[in-house]
């Protein structure tokens, strides 16, 4: 009996493995060093230069100074967050938002050489609001504008890392 199930744990492994799954590994970057405009202070370039550093295979550089050490320069052309009136009640109440972010960048080396275009991400997410509720549902929005920064963060790095020449 232990020697059938032994086989059959065997037979599912070299069955998985042979149908091309495999858990998501750290990017391949083409370049070592990279150069970021973003504020130090701006959550949008933390959270990029954390998942950047995360890696090890990438060093970020934020002092203009040193930008002639980098081998890819990422400029950061909008970070925008907006928050727009969805809808309204028969009171003219608020009842519902609209919370969006923004993010335009593009890659280049030093020499100028565009790597990656301008390129514009963009998430949404609907909120409903209540005034009984406001320092909950300002939370909430907050949670909100966290989760569309790490995903736009997540949208970055692939790119980066579609890059193969520089």
């Amino acid at each position: 009996m232990q020697r059938r199930a032994l086989l059959s744990l065997m037979a599912s492994a070299v069955a998985l493995s042979g149908c091309g799954f495999a858990l998501r590994k750290a990017p391949d970057f083409a370049f070592a060093t990279l150069y970021s405009g973003l504020a130090e202070t701006s959550p949008m370039g933390v959270e990029l230069r954390r998942s950047l550093e995360s890696t090890r295979k990438v060093e970020v550089i934020t002092d203009s100074r040193q930008i002639s050490r980098a081998q890819v320069v990422l400029d950061a052309l909008a970070d925008q967050r907006e928050k727009v009136v969805l809808s309204l009640n028969s009171a003219g109440q608020v009842r519902e938002f609209q919370l969006r972010m923004r993010f335009r960048f593009r890659l280049r080396t030093p020499a100028g050489k565009e790597l990656i275009a301008d390129t514009e991400i963009l998430q949404q997410r609907d909120i409903s609001f209540n005034e009984s509720a406001a320092l909950a549902k300002e939370a909430e929005e907050g949670l909100l504008y966290r989760d569309m920064q790490s995903d736009i963060v997540q949208q970055i790095m692939r790119r980066l890392a579609a890059v193969k020449q520089l």
